[in-house]
């Protein structure tokens, strides 16, 4: 394995604060699956079993959440390195939660939930790094429901984006009508194209039949805030 494999997996969340030793030594023990996607190739798909860690090496993926319930999906995009969804491979729903498929070439490496659980596990740092993570997601799960429907209809706006965005910032497209957005947010058809074409004017976001495109998440939040302080 090259140098630059293991710097790769020592940036990954779940690997810092090892060793090379400690890399090497699972290496040895614990059987990885090394893959290669090329473009629109689905990593994980919606719904479907989540039976191993799926680690993005290298790469550009397309991340897509559809709500088949309330007619909805929203697309988002994230880079490696970085984990598919590690809040998925234990608990009562153990499926993913959106689809990811590959932007262009695409470097993974999947490692088994049962090596996880045999191997992996006997590291104290793995362990320590996997509770983190979901305790950090259960934090701010918590945050994001508790402020869902509270305040007027630009921070419902950026609450019912940010509650169900996997990755809090970049582009965001969510597909959406003007009538199905106002009902889940809980607010008037005209407040909502209000506060969207309010947006749309300063540049965060662009509407456009069904569609709406937000150039960054985190400048929806930086303009919604800055509105709540004036």
């Amino acid at each position: 394995m090259k140098v630059s494999m293991y710097d790769t997996l020592l940036e990954l969340p779940l690997f810092q604060g090892l060793t090379k030793e400690n890399i090497t030594s699972i290496i040895e023990k614990v059987k990885m699956g090394f893959h290669k996607y090329e473009a629109k190739q689905n990593i994980a798909i919606q719904d479907a079993k989540c039976n191993s860690l799926i680690f993005i090496l290298d790469g550009s993926v397309a991340i897509t959440t559809t709500d088949e319930k309330y007619n909805f999906k929203i697309e988002e995009q994230v880079n490696g390195p970085y984990i598919i969804e590690p809040y998925s491979l234990f608990g009562m729903h153990t499926k993913f939660n959106a689809t990811y498929a590959a932007m262009g070439d695409v470097d993974t490496l999947n490692i088994d939930k049962g090596y996880i659980l045999t191997n992996l596990c006997k590291f104290e740092i793995f362990n320590l790094n996997y509770l983190n993570i979901l305790s950090n997601r259960a934090q701010n799960a918590n945050n994001k429901l508790w402020n869902s429907h509270i305040g007027n209809t630009h921070e419902k706006l950026k609450n019912f984006l940010a509650l169900r965005c996997i990755i809090p910032k970049g582009k965001k497209t969510l597909y959406i009508t003007m009538e199905d957005l106002a009902s889940l947010i809980d607010d008037t058809r005209i407040n909502v194209s209000r506060a969207l074409n309010e947006l749309q004017e300063k540049g965060v976001l662009v509407l456009s039949r069904k569609k709406i495109i937000l150039n960054d998440f985190a400048q929806l939040i930086s303009e919604v805030e800055s509105m709540e302080n004036d």
